[in-house]
């Protein structure tokens, strides 16, 4: 009970610290805090493609992975439309001007990618002077941040993405963590950073269970697909927990040494791709593409924990790409067809729900107190972060998102299909 208590009594002040120094460098998938949460504060409300657009950068080829900032520098990762050849391309935050981008791989033969997907959608992560990089099964790599230099690489895992990889990388000590999901093998492997090499890797525990007329298991790979990046859930200690959304359960495992601890078990949804958050004491995940669930659970249970820990649970409008956000008490989201939800995030009661239209896959972003939300025809709605309702802005750009937005400092960076934008307040 102490380890619980100090646990729950960490993890706001934990998430504030991080939120601390979060102004300038967005250095992973939903920024440094890991759920979505930017300490700037004077991000413009509104733009176009005329208006509070710093700089404009046409991108070639077909990429949904999110941009990452570290100081003065911007990476994102791409890749042409049939997948033969994997990149790079690192701009300089003040202008938008590219500064190197290089080829990393050549894929003789890629993996099927559904048209809806494209074959760089993991999204890097950063440390000083070094970028974290992966493709999913073709290609992962650390590489030197000033020019690219290819510091290690791993060519040899195998797992077939079926519709194309999404999971993101995460840093946790020395270890490189990542998901792999796919129809053939599913695990979670932790590197060690410095080298490449793996430390540890976990099988999933659940697999798709429904049996054919002859008693065998079917081979389905949308019911063993995920697409989700994983969450570290700060404790005291070595409490640390490493919460991961596999196709068919949401897990939580022992970060240094990938013992499974946990599990919730969502047997008949299949294929998340959001990531989780934390706080209040609880882990929220949406779990499953055929039908969005969203699931509170208490992060102190040991073994099969499905009736045990779920505090709660909401499907009304429960995305099934975009992760949700946690701020304060409020938890808010958008599904993807649009509709936009706040409930309380200690009890799953809905304060409000109001459909703001478009389709979404780019998970939202908190601000300044305002909600930034980017739909796949390159609308920008601005809510306010509040328990009641509020519209703030609609914006267009000429190109629709897929990717999440990032900020640094008074700038948000944009990718839409077509190009990165920097966004700020006419100065």
């Amino acid at each position: 009970m102490r380890t619980q208590a100090v646990f729950l009594t960490l993890l706001p002040a934990l998430l504030a610290s991080a939120l601390a120094w979060s102004a300038e460098n967005w250095d992973q998938f939903r920024g440094p805090g890991e759920q979505g949460l930017s300490g700037s504060g004077n991000l413009p409300t509104e733009w176009s493609e005329e208006k509070n657009v710093a700089w404009r950068t046409p991108l070639e080829g077909k990429a949904w992975s999110s941009p990452v900032v570290w100081e003065n520098r911007i990476w994102i990762t791409n890749a042409n439309p049939k997948g033969t050849e994997l990149s790079v391309v690192c701009l300089d935050k003040a202008s938008g001007k590219v500064l190197y981008d290089k080829l990393l791989w050549k894929v003789e033969k890629p993996q099927f990618c559904h048209a809806f997907n494209s074959y760089a959608s993991p999204t890097p992560v950063l440390e000083d002077g070094l970028v974290y990089i992966t493709f999913g099964s073709p290609y992962t790599a650390c590489l030197k941040a000033l020019d690219g230099e290819v510091v290690w690489k791993r060519t040899d895992f195998v797992c077939d993405h079926f519709r194309g990889a999404g999971s993101s990388p995460i840093l946790y000590r020395d270890f490189l963590i990542l998901n792999f999901d796919g129809a053939d093998h599913q695990f979670v492997v932790a590197m060690d950073k410095k080298t490449g090499k793996t430390v540890w890797k976990t099988a999933r525990s659940v697999d798709y269970r429904d049996l054919d007329a002859n008693g065998k298991p079917k081979r389905d790979g949308d019911m063993r697909k995920a697409y989700g990046t994983p969450l570290i859930v700060k404790g005291a200690g070595d409490r640390d927990l490493l919460v991961s959304a596999g196709a068919m359960a949401l897990y939580g495992y022992e970060p240094m040494t990938g013992k499974e601890l946990w599990r919730v078990e969502t047997i008949g949804t299949h294929s998340t791709s959001c990531r989780p958050v934390a706080g209040h004491g609880l882990v929220y995940a949406t779990m499953g593409f055929s039908k969005g669930l969203l699931l509170a659970v208490r992060p102190d249970g040991k073994g099969h924990v499905s009736k045990s820990h779920v505090a709660w649970q909401y499907n009304k409008a429960a995305p099934r790409k975009p992760s949700v956000l946690l701020h304060e008490d409020l938890l808010f989201m958008v599904d993807d067809g649009g509709i936009a939800a706040c409930l309380d995030a200690k009890s799953g009661e809905e304060i409000w729900k109001e459909r703001i239209g478009g389709n979404f896959s780019a998970s939202p972003i908190i601000a300044g107190g305002k909600i930034y939300l980017f739909d796949e025809s390159g609308v920008g709605t601005v809510l306010a972060a509040d328990r009641k309702f509020q519209l703030l802005a609609r914006n267009e750009l000429e190109a629709g998102c897929m990717g999440s937005p990032a900020t640094s400092g008074d700038l948000l960076i944009v990718r839409t299909k077509k190009a990165l934008y920097g966004i700020r307040n006419a100065r």
